[in-house]
């Protein structure tokens, strides 16, 4: 579709829309397709025309990773997004199994850290990997503390 077909398009839907009623909602939901299907292509021409190590720094803004995951652009599989996703994170984290069925990610802690919860890690992978819906953060194992013993009091001879 060429800009000015996508131009007519747009303004036949928000001539539809100034008319109240059914009509209205369909001219809505067609103005976001036809829109969609305009941005998609144009970033579909130029995803491939950038040099990789540009694409690469690209991959790593939430928004730009967004657009591609939303119009199927992304170059990166599920594992590499989650990845780079991760690296993002200030405490060390390593997947440690995604179950495909209900998108719950297990994720492992690696080293201490700031000590992220569920959420922040949640929000990070949103944009990056949205077929993680969930996410459960194992805890890292209690260290005991081994020390002296508390002084004794000298036994009675």
């Amino acid at each position: 579709m060429t800009a000015e077909q996508t131009g007519l398009r747009i303004q036949q839907a928000l001539d539809a829309l100034a008319v109240s009623g059914a009509d209205a909602e369909r001219a809505g939901e067609q103005l976001v397709r036809d829109l969609m299907e305009f941005y998609g292509q144009g970033l579909a021409r130029l995803v491939p025309a950038l040099p990789p190590p540009a694409l690469d720094r690209m991959l790593d803004d939430p928004v730009v990773a967004g657009l591609l995951l939303l119009h199927d652009l992304h170059p990166e599989d599920l594992p590499a997004r989650i990845d780079r996703a991760l690296a993002a994170l200030p405490e060390r984290v390593e997947p440690a199994g995604f179950d495909q069925t209900t998108g719950v990610l297990r994720l492992r802690r690696t080293a201490t850290g700031c000590g992220c919860g569920e959420q922040e890690v949640e929000a990070v992978l949103a944009c990056h990997a949205p077929e993680v819906t969930a996410v459960e953060l194992e805890r890292a194992p209690q260290l005991l503390q081994i020390g002296t013993r508390p002084p004794q009091p000298a036994e009675a001879r």
